[in-house]
């Protein structure tokens, strides 16, 4: 394998990882959102990020052959390439908002470099998630102004949630080790200058909504890096498939 292609193997996983394990602490919510509606609206996300997890894993099956339900289902964590930031348990609603609507506004400004790109695969993958991901990015922001502006209670959780999420947000604009090869040759956008762009917009929402940015200083700095919770995550994620590898759907 080249390391260009082993370079966009990896890129591919890290984006993959992402989804689906925040479409799995989505899901968590199904049978206890705060109403009917949102009980729906969000199951909706999380299977759309799990689509996306899986247009992301059967690019890099195009590339290596591996399959993506062995990839989900029987790695361990250390072998999982998501941020911190995604795998964090769901906490209350103020907390799952926010998280969605700052990884939606990062997936809303990379996408739309990634539809760029000159491999025409990711590009085209890219086109079809945006159109999604603009919805979500909707949807989460509502969110957001609406527990901002409503009690103090709920605008004192948002900005707890914001204390935790912020400096781990920062993770997602790190770039891979052999990222800066793809970059070159124009397979990936930026990460620097998408940062400088997501940064100034979304703290211009955050503090219209009269939110405090905490120190985003201490974060985890490679995706190797994983919380207890990951783990934890795994273990109930990937039982069924464990306990009877050689299972097949009839």
């Amino acid at each position: 394998m080249t390391d260009l292609k082993m370079a966009l193997s990896d890129k591919l996983l890290a984006l993959g990882d992402d989804e689906l394990i925040l479409a799995h602490r989505n899901a968590e919510w199904t049978g206890h959102a705060p109403i009917l509606e949102e009980d729906i609206a969000l199951a909706n996300i999380a299977q759309d990020e799990l689509g996306h997890a899986q247009l992301y894993y059967q690019l890099l099956e195009s590339l290596t052959g591996q399959n993506p339900d062995q990839l989900v289902f029987f790695r361990d964590a250390k072998d999982y390439r998501n941020t911190v930031f995604c795998e964090m348990p769901k906490g209350d609603w103020a907390f799952t908002m926010l998280r969605q609507y700052l990884f939606d506004s990062y997936e809303v400004f990379y996408l739309r470099g990634l539809s760029e790109s000159q491999y025409q695969p990711l590009a085209d993958v890219a086109v079809k998630i945006i159109r999604e991901e603009k919805f979500h990015v909707r949807h989460s922001g509502v969110w957001l102004e609406r527990l901002a502006q409503s009690t103090p209670e709920a605008f004192t959780r948002l900005q707890n949630a914001l204390n935790t999420l912020w400096p781990l947000t920062q993770q997602l604009f790190i770039p891979l080790d052999q990222e800066a090869k793809l970059i070159q040759v124009n397979y990936l956008p930026d990460l620097e200058s998408i940062k400088q762009n997501y940064l100034a917009n979304i703290s211009h929402k955050l503090q219209s909504l009269n939110l405090s940015l905490p120190s985003s200083d201490t974060y985890p700095k490679n995706r190797s890096e994983h919380s207890p919770h990951l783990a934890e995550h795994l273990a109930e994620m990937q039982i069924v498939a464990r306990h009877d590898p050689e299972a097949v759907v009839w």
